[in-house]
Protein backbone atom coordinates (compact mmCIF):
# COMPACT_ATOMS: atom_id res chain seq x y z
CA UNK A 1 0.00 0.00 0.00
CA UNK A 2 1.16 3.52 -0.80
CA UNK A 3 0.18 6.57 1.23
CA UNK A 4 0.93 10.08 0.04
CA UNK A 5 0.49 12.87 2.54
CA UNK A 6 -1.31 10.40 4.80
CA UNK A 7 -3.91 9.44 2.18
CA UNK A 8 -4.00 5.97 0.68
CA UNK A 9 -3.39 5.86 -3.06
CA UNK A 10 -6.40 4.20 -4.71
CA UNK A 11 -4.91 3.89 -8.19
CA UNK A 12 -1.62 4.68 -9.90
CA UNK A 13 -2.87 6.98 -12.64
CA UNK A 14 -1.66 10.09 -10.84
CA UNK A 15 1.86 8.82 -10.15
CA UNK A 16 3.26 8.77 -13.66
CA UNK A 17 2.84 7.32 -17.15
CA UNK A 18 5.25 4.45 -16.58
CA UNK A 19 5.32 1.82 -19.30
CA UNK A 20 4.06 -1.64 -18.24
CA UNK A 21 7.03 -3.89 -17.55
CA UNK A 22 9.44 -0.99 -17.06
CA UNK A 23 11.59 -0.87 -13.95
CA UNK A 24 9.70 2.05 -12.47
CA UNK A 25 6.36 0.39 -13.11
CA UNK A 26 7.50 -2.88 -11.55
CA UNK A 27 8.69 -1.09 -8.41
CA UNK A 28 5.50 0.96 -8.27
CA UNK A 29 3.30 -2.12 -8.65
CA UNK A 30 5.21 -3.88 -5.87
CA UNK A 31 4.75 -0.94 -3.51
CA UNK A 32 1.07 -0.57 -4.42
CA UNK A 33 0.24 -4.26 -3.98
CA UNK A 34 2.31 -4.78 -0.83
CA UNK A 35 0.80 -5.57 2.54
CA UNK A 36 3.31 -3.09 3.97
CA UNK A 37 2.50 0.63 4.02
CA UNK A 38 4.93 2.90 2.15
CA UNK A 39 4.58 6.54 3.17
CA UNK A 40 5.62 9.51 1.06
CA UNK A 41 5.16 13.22 1.63
CA UNK A 42 4.33 13.88 -2.02
CA UNK A 43 4.10 12.30 -5.45
CA UNK A 44 7.41 13.98 -6.28
CA UNK A 45 9.13 12.21 -3.39
CA UNK A 46 7.89 8.85 -4.66
CA UNK A 47 8.94 9.71 -8.20
CA UNK A 48 12.40 10.69 -6.94
CA UNK A 49 12.85 7.24 -5.38
CA UNK A 50 11.66 5.54 -8.57
CA UNK A 51 14.07 7.67 -10.62
CA UNK A 52 17.02 6.93 -8.34
CA UNK A 53 16.29 3.21 -8.20
CA UNK A 54 16.28 3.12 -11.99
CA UNK A 55 19.57 5.04 -12.13
CA UNK A 56 21.16 2.62 -9.62
CA UNK A 57 20.23 -0.35 -11.79
CA UNK A 58 21.44 1.38 -14.97
CA UNK A 59 24.72 2.38 -13.29
CA UNK A 60 25.37 -1.24 -12.29
CA UNK A 61 24.62 -2.45 -15.80
CA UNK A 62 26.82 0.23 -17.35
CA UNK A 63 29.73 -0.39 -14.99
CA UNK A 64 29.47 -4.08 -15.81
CA UNK A 65 30.21 -3.27 -19.46
CA UNK A 66 33.39 -1.30 -18.67
CA UNK A 67 36.97 -2.36 -17.93
CA UNK A 68 36.60 -1.64 -14.20
CA UNK A 69 38.75 -4.26 -12.50
CA UNK A 70 38.29 -6.49 -9.48
CA UNK A 71 41.16 -6.27 -6.98
CA UNK A 72 41.65 -6.92 -3.29
CA UNK A 73 42.53 -3.81 -1.32
CA UNK A 74 46.28 -4.46 -1.27
CA UNK A 75 46.24 -4.35 -5.09
CA UNK A 76 43.60 -1.65 -5.60
CA UNK A 77 44.27 1.07 -8.16
CA UNK A 78 42.75 4.39 -9.18
CA UNK A 79 43.21 7.40 -11.45
CA UNK A 80 45.51 9.67 -9.48
CA UNK A 81 44.30 12.71 -11.39
CA UNK A 82 41.14 12.48 -9.27
CA UNK A 83 41.93 10.22 -6.33
CA UNK A 84 44.61 9.52 -3.75
CA UNK A 85 45.12 5.85 -2.97
CA UNK A 86 45.53 5.37 0.78
CA UNK A 87 47.78 2.75 2.44
CA UNK A 88 44.74 0.62 3.31
CA UNK A 89 43.68 0.53 -0.34
CA UNK A 90 40.87 3.07 -0.37
CA UNK A 91 40.38 6.04 -2.69
CA UNK A 92 40.20 9.57 -1.26
CA UNK A 93 38.94 12.26 -3.62
CA UNK A 94 41.48 15.00 -4.27
CA UNK A 95 40.65 18.38 -2.77
CA UNK A 96 41.42 20.19 -6.03
CA UNK A 97 38.88 18.37 -8.22
CA UNK A 98 35.11 18.15 -8.51
CA UNK A 99 33.87 15.06 -6.61
CA UNK A 100 31.11 14.82 -9.22
CA UNK A 101 33.66 14.53 -12.04
CA UNK A 102 35.84 12.19 -9.97
CA UNK A 103 32.93 9.75 -9.69
CA UNK A 104 32.08 10.11 -13.38
CA UNK A 105 35.68 9.13 -14.14
CA UNK A 106 34.83 5.54 -13.21
CA UNK A 107 33.02 5.48 -16.55
CA UNK A 108 35.49 7.59 -18.53
CA UNK A 109 38.66 5.80 -17.41
CA UNK A 110 37.38 2.53 -15.98
CA UNK A 111 40.56 0.68 -16.95
CA UNK A 112 42.52 2.73 -14.41
CA UNK A 113 40.44 1.43 -11.50
CA UNK A 114 40.33 -1.80 -9.55
CA UNK A 115 38.78 -2.57 -6.17
CA UNK A 116 36.60 -5.16 -4.40
CA UNK A 117 32.85 -5.70 -4.44
CA UNK A 118 31.56 -3.62 -1.52
CA UNK A 119 33.43 -0.51 -2.64
CA UNK A 120 32.09 -1.07 -6.15
CA UNK A 121 28.53 -1.03 -4.78
CA UNK A 122 29.14 2.34 -3.12
CA UNK A 123 30.56 3.63 -6.41
CA UNK A 124 27.36 2.52 -8.17
CA UNK A 125 25.24 4.52 -5.71
CA UNK A 126 27.38 7.60 -6.30
CA UNK A 127 27.25 7.13 -10.09
CA UNK A 128 23.46 6.94 -9.93
CA UNK A 129 23.33 10.15 -7.94
CA UNK A 130 25.39 11.97 -10.57
CA UNK A 131 22.49 11.26 -12.95
CA UNK A 132 19.95 12.79 -10.54
CA UNK A 133 21.63 15.58 -8.58
CA UNK A 134 23.06 18.77 -10.11
CA UNK A 135 26.85 18.91 -9.88
CA UNK A 136 26.75 21.79 -7.40
CA UNK A 137 24.51 19.92 -4.99
CA UNK A 138 26.44 16.67 -5.38
CA UNK A 139 29.71 18.43 -4.58
CA UNK A 140 28.18 20.16 -1.57
CA UNK A 141 26.81 16.92 -0.12
CA UNK A 142 29.82 14.75 -0.96
CA UNK A 143 32.83 17.06 -0.74
CA UNK A 144 35.25 14.56 0.81
CA UNK A 145 34.40 11.13 -0.62
CA UNK A 146 36.48 8.24 0.66
CA UNK A 147 35.81 4.95 -1.11
CA UNK A 148 36.70 2.03 1.16
CA UNK A 149 34.05 -0.71 1.47
CA UNK A 150 31.38 0.16 4.07
CA UNK A 151 33.76 1.76 6.57
CA UNK A 152 33.69 5.40 5.58
CA UNK A 153 30.26 6.05 4.12
CA UNK A 154 29.31 9.70 3.77
CA UNK A 155 26.46 10.48 6.17
CA UNK A 156 24.62 12.28 3.38
CA UNK A 157 24.25 9.00 1.51
CA UNK A 158 22.05 7.89 4.39
CA UNK A 159 22.96 4.23 3.85
CA UNK A 160 21.16 1.82 6.16
CA UNK A 161 20.82 -1.93 6.44
CA UNK A 162 17.28 -3.33 6.72
CA UNK A 163 16.49 -6.91 7.75
CA UNK A 164 13.43 -9.06 7.04
CA UNK A 165 11.90 -6.59 4.61
CA UNK A 166 8.42 -7.26 3.22
CA UNK A 167 9.65 -6.41 -0.27
CA UNK A 168 13.02 -6.38 -2.00
CA UNK A 169 13.23 -4.01 -4.93
CA UNK A 170 15.41 -3.25 -7.96
CA UNK A 171 18.17 -0.92 -6.82
CA UNK A 172 18.56 -2.62 -3.43
CA UNK A 173 21.99 -3.83 -2.37
CA UNK A 174 21.79 -7.50 -1.35
CA UNK A 175 24.41 -9.82 0.13
CA UNK A 176 25.18 -13.45 -0.62
CA UNK A 177 27.19 -14.90 2.27
CA UNK A 178 29.69 -17.74 1.99
CA UNK A 179 29.99 -18.99 5.60
CA UNK A 180 32.52 -21.73 4.84
CA UNK A 181 34.83 -19.66 2.65
CA UNK A 182 38.35 -20.94 2.12
CA UNK A 183 40.52 -18.81 4.46
CA UNK A 184 43.12 -18.53 1.70
CA UNK A 185 40.63 -16.69 -0.55
CA UNK A 186 38.75 -14.44 1.84
CA UNK A 187 37.72 -12.15 -1.02
CA UNK A 188 35.08 -14.83 -1.72
CA UNK A 189 33.53 -14.67 1.76
CA UNK A 190 30.47 -13.11 0.17
CA UNK A 191 29.19 -11.05 -2.72
CA UNK A 192 27.50 -7.67 -2.52
CA UNK A 193 25.02 -7.25 -5.35
CA UNK A 194 22.67 -4.73 -6.88
CA UNK A 195 19.25 -6.23 -7.51
CA UNK A 196 18.30 -5.75 -11.16
CA UNK A 197 15.16 -6.95 -12.95
CA UNK A 198 13.75 -10.41 -13.62
CA UNK A 199 15.75 -12.23 -10.96
CA UNK A 200 19.16 -10.90 -12.01
CA UNK A 201 21.78 -9.23 -9.84
CA UNK A 202 25.06 -7.49 -10.57
CA UNK A 203 28.11 -8.15 -8.43
CA UNK A 204 31.59 -6.75 -9.07
CA UNK A 205 33.78 -9.69 -9.99
CA UNK A 206 30.94 -12.05 -10.94
CA UNK A 207 29.02 -9.84 -13.36
CA UNK A 208 25.28 -10.10 -14.03
CA UNK A 209 23.88 -13.40 -12.81
CA UNK A 210 20.97 -14.98 -10.98
CA UNK A 211 21.32 -15.65 -7.26
CA UNK A 212 21.69 -19.44 -7.81
CA UNK A 213 24.55 -18.70 -10.23
CA UNK A 214 26.27 -16.39 -7.73
CA UNK A 215 25.86 -19.05 -5.04
CA UNK A 216 27.47 -21.58 -7.37
CA UNK A 217 30.48 -19.28 -7.88
CA UNK A 218 30.92 -18.75 -4.14
CA UNK A 219 30.56 -22.46 -3.39
CA UNK A 220 33.63 -23.11 -5.54
CA UNK A 221 35.63 -21.08 -3.03
CA UNK A 222 34.78 -22.96 0.17
CA UNK A 223 37.26 -24.60 2.50
CA UNK A 224 37.96 -28.33 2.05
CA UNK A 225 35.19 -30.47 3.53
CA UNK A 226 32.72 -27.59 3.70
CA UNK A 227 29.08 -28.61 3.86
CA UNK A 228 27.31 -25.26 4.18
CA UNK A 229 26.26 -23.56 0.97
CA UNK A 230 26.48 -19.85 0.30
CA UNK A 231 23.09 -18.19 0.67
CA UNK A 232 21.23 -14.93 0.06
CA UNK A 233 20.79 -13.05 3.32
CA UNK A 234 17.41 -11.61 4.26
CA UNK A 235 18.54 -8.00 4.27
CA UNK A 236 19.07 -5.02 2.00
CA UNK A 237 21.14 -1.86 2.12
CA UNK A 238 19.46 1.28 0.81
CA UNK A 239 20.43 4.94 0.53
CA UNK A 240 18.41 7.59 2.34
CA UNK A 241 15.87 8.26 -0.38
CA UNK A 242 13.80 10.67 1.71
CA UNK A 243 16.81 12.65 2.93
CA UNK A 244 18.27 12.88 -0.56
CA UNK A 245 14.91 13.99 -1.95
CA UNK A 246 14.67 16.79 0.63
CA UNK A 247 18.18 17.98 -0.24
CA UNK A 248 17.31 17.86 -3.95
CA UNK A 249 14.00 19.72 -3.59
CA UNK A 250 15.50 22.41 -1.35
CA UNK A 251 18.32 22.94 -3.85
CA UNK A 252 15.78 23.26 -6.67
CA UNK A 253 13.83 25.88 -4.71
CA UNK A 254 16.84 28.15 -4.16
Amino acid sequence: MIRIGGARVQDLSGIGPYRPGSLKRQVLDTLFNSGHTYDYSSVKELQFELDLREKIVRAAERLNSTRFGFEVFKNSRCNQNYWKRTPEGGFLVRSDVSPFMAIRDFYANSHLYGTECSTAIVIVFYLALTEILPEGLFNRLFSDIYLMNWKYLDKDLGMRSYENLPDYLPGDCRYVKNPDVNPETMEWQGENTIQLLNGYHWGHGVGIRTIPSIISVLNRHRKPGARRSAYLMDLAIRPGYKYLYRAFSQFQDV
